[in-house]
């Protein structure tokens, strides 16, 4: 059997679930440095970016940090720039 098309009342319920998800995570938790988080345009995803500047053992290139997971129905992934010092 074949799935029906996608409801702009699936849309809509993706979205509602994946606003909850921060709440949740924030209230799991705590401590966790600020974070901009933002819902995919057709709802289902979460993403998240460490805002600010994080810091790391000194100068050097860039380094992007990725985390993905899923939480029930809704994609999460979570991005962080360090300074690319050594960690040495």
């Amino acid at each position: 059997m074949t799935r029906g098309w996608i409801t702009q009342a699936d849309r809509e319920r993706w979205q509602r679930d994946a606003v909850r998800e921060p709440a949740a995570i924030l209230d799991a938790h705590s401590g966790l440095p600020l974070i901009a988080w933002a819902v995919g345009q057709s709802g289902g995803s979460l993403a998240g970016r460490i805002a600010g500047p994080v810091p790391g053992a000194g100068g050097g290139s860039a380094v992007w940090l990725r985390a993905s997971a899923r939480r029930g129905s809704v994609r999460i992934t979570v991005t962080a720039v360090t300074d690319g010092g050594d960690a040495s």
